[in-house]
């Protein structure tokens, strides 16, 4: 397990690049030739696409960046920087084949191994990109997986390693008593490596409130959709309503009703609706019409941050909800371990000072914030990956099941546009 002493060695940085690569290429092994080619859609790549991507990323910023070293793909900038090829192209490209986009993507990673471990000692920069590198193909591992999802592909054999963990039977649906306070939010100076728009810890001032110890369920937002809430003007903004009318929804995304009951699409299988499982694949809009169906609203970014960090009994904030110690499988449900979502009820281990579960993992959670800089945000080398999209999203926190346990932390800002759909986020509510 990486900590942070060791997260900057060669042995380290080598054994993250390999490893985004197995779980990369373990997510496309067995796809046909048509579906690496996948189908236009709004918010998705070709699953071709993203494989290529991955290795001229990694490319660019190693071998390009780092020694001035010649493109060893012709034309491949046309095709891969994600920056200046929209999705809207990304089906139009005479992409080369599966195979040779792998003999590509393979002979990178090669010589980005063999050009670290011939050079001691590291330099920051060499640190800062390397890592930049995996966690940036752990990133589009995990779209990779929603992209399978989105169009009904099979569920890769790898995702089913791991048996569920038990329940806690007696477990019920409550609500934590938050403390007001003057909380810091953001990353610390002395993490190995965090994002621009992490940076850096500032404090906040933070109202006494009541959020709720895990998030919403299917059951819940069930009961949501029943009492018509999706048809029921009130309980919507007016971006939310505008949305909803215009795409006619009714529902989350992969529900589909049978009978008289709620399925839900997983991959290509429809498995029956579970009531305990946090609700998922709901966009900003649908999680603030439940709230104000409900009588609630989204925690801001710092109450999340707060509710999953704080101890009351020292006044201070942890790295993660359980401690500093770097997350396990007892803790959270993370590394693709269990294929999905995890019973809410789940993982007592993993939670936080205060009495939150869950709050690691398992699913993405919107807040209410829009994503904008921290206080005295100065722009990474990376200048594509929060900038351009500063006041124009939404903030997500926490991770989901299938977020690296190396990538993720409490401070870690995910950002997606209001009406992003098929990402793998639900939400959990505050007390008005």
């Amino acid at each position: 397990m990486m900590t942070r002493e060791t997260a900057s060695t060669s042995e380290a940085l080598v054994g993250a690049l390999l490893d985004a690569r197995r779980v990369e290429l373990g997510l496309l092994d067995g796809l046909s030739d048509t579906q690496f080619l996948g189908m236009r859609a709004h918010f998705l790549e070709p699953p071709i696409w993203e494989m290529g991507h991955v290795g001229w990323f990694q490319e660019y910023w190693l071998l390009r960046r780092l020694d001035g070293a010649a493109p060893l793909l012709r034309g491949g900038d046309e095709i891969y920087d994600s920056f200046n090829v929209s999705y809207t192209r990304r089906w139009d490209h005479r992409f080369p084949s599966p195979a040779d986009t792998r003999a590509y993507i393979m002979a990178v990673l090669q010589r980005s191994v063999a050009r670290l471990e011939s050079r001691e000692p590291r330099s920051a920069e060499e640190v800062y990109f390397y890592t930049l590198a995996a966690q940036h193909e752990d990133m589009h591992a995990e779209n990779l997986a929603v992209i399978l999802q989105t169009l009904g592909y099979a569920r890769p054999s790898d995702l089913l390693a791991s048996a569920p963990p038990p329940v806690d039977a007696e477990f019920r649906r409550h609500d934590v008593a938050v403390p007001g306070a003057t909380f810091v939010v953001g990353a610390d100076h002395d993490e190995p490596f965090v994002f621009d728009n992490e940076k850096w810890a500032h404090p906040v001032t933070v109202a006494p409130f009541r959020i709720s110890a895990t998030p919403v369920t299917n059951a819940e937002f069930e009961a949501f959709v029943a009492d018509g809430g999706y048809r029921r003007r009130e309980c919507w903004g007016r971006r939310g309503w505008d949305w909803r009318r215009r795409e006619g929804v009714e529902h989350p995304l992969f529900w589909q009703r049978v009978g008289a009951d709620w399925f839900e699409r997983r991959f290509d299988f429809l498995v029956p609706l579970e009531a305990w499982h946090p609700v998922v694949h709901v966009n900003w809009y649908e999680a603030e019409a439940f709230c104000r169906w409900a009588g609630r609203r989204l925690p801001t970014e710092a109450e999340w941050e707060m509710a999953a960090t704080f101890d009351p009994a020292s006044g201070t904030r942890r790295r993660f909800p359980w401690g500093d110690a770097p997350p396990t499988c007892e803790r959270a449900n993370l590394d693709y371990r269990v294929g999905g979502t995890l019973d809410v009820r789940a993982l007592p281990d993993g939670d936080s000072p205060l009495g939150c579960r869950q709050m690691i993992g398992n699913v993405w959670e919107w807040v209410a914030d829009t994503f904008e800089p921290y206080p005295g945000f100065v722009c990474d080398p990376y200048k594509e990956y929060s900038v351009p999209h500063f006041g124009a999203k939404k903030v997500l926190k926490g991770g989901c099941w299938a977020t690296r346990s190396r990538l993720i932390r409490a401070t870690w800002r995910n950002f997606f546009k209001r009406h992003r759909r098929n990402v793998f986020a639900g939400f959990r509510t505050v007390a008005h």
